[in-house]
């Protein structure tokens, strides 16, 4: 849907090794996937391509990490007012043959994608592996809010397919009826040092087994896990140092 999350991709440094972690952790599948960047695969759950693994080049100074992609109707009309806006654009729009793909950073730092093409596929937290959340992890939440808003036009959308709101202290976008993605402050226990990051959130049967998984297959958990108004989570960080999160259903 466009203005809302519709995929995410990993930067890795060593891509082999990513597919051996998150394919034993989240279950996952790998198939090729466009190469115009470089190796690219596509994970797999029950036939369905839900996220991206890629590398990232020869510079190695670069972090691995999670990046999340809006839709958009238009790239480059997304693309200029990340500029006009205080933002960066570090790559595209680039065409590829079902779309366009932009690469940005928000006022704050913040890495984030644009598409303009077919939508992914519905986040449902009942499919094990599948991306069912995604949060930006932000000194000022509401700056961002009128950035990202902006940028994909927020106001205006048909209220009763997409909303945005406060909710449990934080900007909560709501696409289709559904919660799909928040804004909030990072809390002051929050590792040091960690930048302003989308933080995208897997759906597992059972968060603490996933992080005791996690550190078994040589990554490990970035604090306690804990329950949240949708679910327990479980905040991970994989072998190579990309951040991620595992949600498992309320009981």
């Amino acid at each position: 849907m466009a203005a809302a999350p519709c995929w995410v991709s990993l930067t890795a440094h060593d891509l082999d090794a990513a597919q051996e972690f998150y394919g034993q952790l989240l279950g996952w599948d790998f198939e090729p996937g466009p190469d115009r960047f470089g190796p690219y695969v596509h994970a797999v759950v029950a036939g369905e391509a839900v996220a991206g693994l890629g590398v990232g080049g020869s510079d190695w100074s670069m972090p691995v990490a999670w990046t999340n992609y809006f839709g958009t109707e238009n790239a480059d009309r997304a693309a200029d007012a990340v500029r006009e806006r205080g933002g960066t654009l570090a790559v595209g729009p680039l065409a590829f043959d079902v779309g366009r793909v932009a690469f940005a950073a928000d006022p704050a730092g913040a890495s984030f994608g644009i598409w303009e093409g077919p939508a992914g596929p519905p986040r449902r937290q009942e499919v094990p592996g599948a991306p069912v959340w995604i949060e930006l992890r932000t000194p000022d939440p509401f700056a961002a809010a009128m950035f990202y808003g902006e940028v994909f036009r927020w106001d205006d959308r048909d209220p009763a397919e997409f909303e945005v709101r406060w909710e449990h202290e934080r900007v909560v976008l709501l696409a289709g009826g559904r919660s799909v993605a928040a804004l909030r402050a990072e809390k002051a226990d929050s590792p040091a040092g960690t930048p302003p990051h989308w933080e995208v959130s897997f759906s597992v049967p059972d968060a603490d087994a996933a992080a005791a998984r996690a550190e078994h297959l040589g990554g490990g958990p970035i604090g306690p896990v804990f329950d949240s108004p949708y679910g327990r989570v479980a905040r991970l960080r994989d072998p190579q140092g990309g951040r991620f999160a595992v949600i498992s259903p309320r009981v």
